[in-house]
C-alpha cells in the first residue's frame, strides 16, 4: 500500500478523551516521506453535504477517520464510493470498531498500518435506513448511551458512571423480533443488531460473529447478569442460553408497543417503537492490519 497517494485525516477534535495530540502525531509521523496528507477538523455542527463535497473536492485516494465509531460512521456514510480505502485512528472514547479490526491505540503503530496495511471490504447493514458499521442496539445500552452524552464526564469512566445509573432505572420490554426464519415474542432488557462482535470496553457480546459475511446477529439480552458481563468481557465463551439468545439473519424488525431507547454506533437516536434493518448491498473497503500467515 506504498506509494505517493494523498491521505486525508478526517479530525474530530471532540471525541473522546485522550491525551494523545492526533494531529502532531500524524504531521510528525509523514515528517520526510513523499506522500501528500491533509488535515481536516470537523466542524460542530458538522453538515453531511460539506463533509462529503470535501471528501470529493481533496481527491485523496484514502481517508482516515480521526475519532470514535461515530467518527468513523459519520465518514463512512460520506465517501462518495465505498471502494475508498478507510482509515482509522482510534481517537474516541471505546473505540469499539479500532479494536474490533485489530488496530492498536498507540499513534506510531496505528499509522503504519496506513501505509502497511491491507484492504479488506466489510458489510454493512441499514438501520432505520441509516448506515451501521459497528453495534446498534434498543433498551439498556442505548440508555447508557443517552446518559453518556448528557454527562460531561468523556472516556470509559464516564461510560461506566452512566451504566451505573442505568442499571437502577431501567425496565424490561416487551419485543417482538421478526427474523429471516421466525417471528418470536420476548422480554428483554436490550436487543442488539450486531454487525460485529465486541463493544469499546471489551464486552464480547457477539463471540461467533464476523464483519466479512453476508449475516448479522440479533443479541437478545432477557437479564443484566454479573457474571454473564464478567465472561463476555474475559473470553469468548458462548453466553448463558437463559440469559442470552442469539439469532443470525439477514434482515430484522423490532417492535414493540412501549418506546424503545434506540442507538446506532455509540450515537443515540431516541425512543423508538419500532426498528427495521438489513444487510446493506455496498460493502465497505477498510484498512487493516496485515494479516499474519
Amino acid at each position: 500500500m506504498s506509494g505517493n497517494s494523498k491521505i486525508l485525516f478526517i479530525v474530530n477534535p471532540g471525541s473522546g478523551n485522550s491525551k494523545t495530540d492526533w494531529p502532531k502525531e500524524i504531521d510528525s509521523f509523514f515528517a520526510g516521506k513523499q506522500i501528500e496528507i491533509e488535515q481536516f477538523e470537523l466542524p460542530n455542527p458538522c453538515e453531511p453535504s460539506m463533509l462529503k463535497d470535501h471528501i470529493v473536492k481533496s481527491g485523496a485516494s484514502k481517508v482516515v477517520a480521526v475519532g470514535g465509531d461515530g467518527t468513523i460512521k459519520l465518514v463512512a456514510e460520506q465517501l462518495p464510493n465505498k471502494s475508498i480505502p478507510l482509515g482509522i485512528l482510534p481517537a474516541g472514547s471505546a473505540n469499539g470498531m479500532a479494536k474490533e479490526l485489530g488496530i492498536p491505540a498507540t499513534p506510531a503503530e496505528a499509522l503504519l498500518i496506513l501505509l502497511e496495511g491491507e484492504l479488506r471490504e466489510i458489510h454493512l447493514v441499514q438501520v432505520n435506513k441509516e448506515i451501521c458499521i459497528h453495534l446498534s442496539d434498543v433498551g439498556f445500552n442505548a440508555f447508557v448511551v443517552k446518559k453518556f452524552e448528557d454527562d460531561k464526564v468523556r472516556g470509559m469512566w464516564g461510560y461506566f458512571k452512566a451504566a451505573w445509573k442505568v442499571l437502577w432505572t431501567h425496565s424490561r420490554m416487551t419485543v417482538n423480533i421478526k427474523t429471516d426464519d421466525e417471528t418470536i415474542l420476548r422480554e428483554a432488557v436490550m436487543v442488539v443488531i450486531a454487525n460485529a462482535t465486541m463493544y469499546g470496553n471489551g464486552v464480547v457480546i457477539n463471540p461467533s460473529g464476523s464483519l466479512y459475511d453476508n449475516a448479522f446477529e440479533v443479541v437478545l439480552i432477557k437479564q443484566i447478569s454479573l457474571k454473564e458481563i464478567l465472561k463476555m468481557r474475559f473470553t469468548r465463551k458462548d453466553p448463558d442460553p437463559g440469559k442470552t439468545e442469539i439469532f443470525q439473519t439477514s434482515s430484522l424488525q423490532i417492535k414493540s408497543k412501549q418506546k424503545m431507547h434506540f442507538q446506532v454506533d455509540g450515537e443515540y437516536r431516541g425512543k423508538v417503537k419500532e426498528v427495521t434493518a438489513d444487510i446493506s448491498n455496498v460493502r465497505l473497503t477498510v484498512i487493516c492490519p496485515t494479516t499474519k500467515k
